[in-house]
Parts: C-alpha cells; structure tokens; sequence
C-alpha cells in the first residue's frame, strides 16, 4: 500500500476506535464484576478459540500461504464497533457487547503481535520477504487503539451529549472509508482477485459461521440469558474486519494478507443482517407469548 493509501487507512482506524471510544466509560470495564461468567467466556472465545478455529481452516482448506496469514490476521481481530451495533438491532445484551469489546481491544494490543508471528513462522517459514516487527506492531495499536478509545472516552464524560451526537456520523464516516479501502484492495489485486475469493471466500465465510456457532453452543452450555447468547454468538462470529486490513497492509506491507479480512468485510453484512433477523424474531415471540 502506497503512503496516501496507508494514511487514510489509519485515519479511518483512528476515526472507527474513537467512535467506539465516544460509547464507552469506565463502567463498560467494571462489567466484568456484575457478568464475569459471561465475559470471561467472551473473551475466551475471541481470544482462544476464534486463532484456533482459524489456523484450523487455514490448515484443512490448504489455503497459500499469504492467504492463511490472512486469515489468521482476521482471526486474531475480534470484535469492534460492527458487532456493538448487531448486538444492538438483533436485541441482544448490548452492554454485555461493549464490555467485551472494550476489554478485547486492549487485550488484543498483546495478543494480536503473538498469533501474527506465530502464523509467519508457520505459513511462510520459506519466504523471507514478509517480516514481522513485535515492536513496530504493539507500537501502531497503541496509536491506532489506545490513544483514539482513550480520547473518545475522555470527549464523552466530559461532553456526553456531543458523544450522542456524534456516534452515528462517526459511524457512517468509518463505513464510507472502509468501503473505499476495500474497493481500492481488490483493484490492486484485480489480476488475482477471482482466484483469491475462491480460496479465501469459503474460509472467511467459514470462519464466521464456525466461530457464531461456538459462542453459541459454549453460551448454551454455561446456561447464559437468551439475550448474552446471542450477544457471545455474535462477538464470537464478528471480526473487526478494518484493523486487520490495516494489519496486512501498513504493518506488514502485503495487499493480498488483506484479501480475507476484505472478503469477510462484505459476507459480515449478510450474516450480521440474518442474525438480526433471528434475533428481533425471537425478541418478538416472547413479547407475543408473554401477553398470553
């Protein structure tokens, strides 16, 4: 990616982090105290099981090498704004959503350099040509996640109701950037875009639909509300889809790693809006059934 392309990109982080930062306060990270069974298994989740269910499909679908460390890039990118909002029109736990996102975010600084060098190492052991800086990449989350979340934070206790008012066209800002990036990837990529969506399309799709199934059954099995299985469902199953695209393209400088979390940032849609659907359905029927 050329220097104008990476600098919108960061911008484009930086505006999506301080947006989820304008809707968040300190009480989203004390959460864990009033639901701690629930975030704890969010959390593992996102954190465990979303890299392994990941480096599962890359291995199995014998995905190349480029593309599996794409994938795991996205693997090891839960969460984000994009889930909050789900959460929210689907009538899960939205609070429960947030909290999770919140305490992900920062742990994610850490874990997210871990399961990078790990894939590398893994994937790419014969290519030279793509090397990972631990200290560059923790240095770029902190820019492009501490700093904006703390700053939203910040903005929102001192001004709340601005923090209201701004949410929704930060929002709809960090949607238009992230559709320009992702057109702007697959031109750079035309000549192998066809061949990359019939590698990496079923495995990001794949990876979505495995990773909304294990929260869902994990949350069953721990007997969770109605509403936080849903809510572990979708945080299990939504990546941010923009970090890892920012992950691939700046920290690492490879357009194709980013091809997965592109592919993937266009099937959230359509799964994000069929669990919606399931969501307000049920929602639905138990108003209807609580009225007789």
């Amino acid at each position: 990616m050329d220097s104008t392309g990476a600098i919108v990109l960061i911008g484009a982080l930086f505006i999506i982090m301080f947006g989820m930062g304008l809707t968040l306060s300190p009480a989203d990270f004390a959460r864990v105290v009033k639901y701690p069974k629930a975030i704890i298994l969010g959390l593992v989740n996102q954190l465990i099981l979303l890299p392994l269910i990941g480096f599962s499909l890359a291995y199995f679908m014998h995905l190349e090498p480029s593309l599996a460390v794409g994938l795991m890039i996205l693997a090891a990118c839960p969460g984000g704004a994009t889930s909050n909002l789900i959460t929210h029109l689907a009538k899960g736990d939205t609070a429960l959503s947030v909290s999770l996102t919140a305490i992900a975010s920062i742990l994610t600084i850490f874990t997210i350099p871990i399961i990078i060098s790990f894939s590398l190492n893994y994937f790419m052991a014969s290519d030279q040509s793509v090397q990972l800086d631990v200290a560059k990449v923790f240095g770029q989350l902190l820019v492009i996640i501490v700093i904006p979340v703390s700053l939203g934070m910040w903005i929102r206790s001192k001004r709340e109701a601005f923090a209201d008012k701004m949410e929704r066209p930060v929002k709809i800002a960090s949607a238009l950037v992230l559709a320009l990036v992702i057109v702007g990837i697959l031109i750079k990529e035309k000549a192998n875009v066809l061949s990359y969506f019939e590698q990496a399309g079923l495995a990001s799709l794949a990876l979505n639909l495995a990773t909304m199934f294990v929260g869902f059954l994990s949350a069953k099995l721990f007997k969770l509300s109605n509403a936080q299985t849903l809510t572990i469902s979708i945080e299990s199953g939504i990546q941010n889809g923009t970090m890892a695209i920012g992950i691939a393209t700046i920290a690492l400088s490879a357009a194709s790693m980013a091809i997965p979390a592109a592919i993937y940032s266009l099937i959230m849609f359509a799964t994000g809006f069929a669990i919606i659907l399931v969501g307000t359905g049920g929602s639905s029927k138990a108003i209807r059934e609580s009225q007789h």
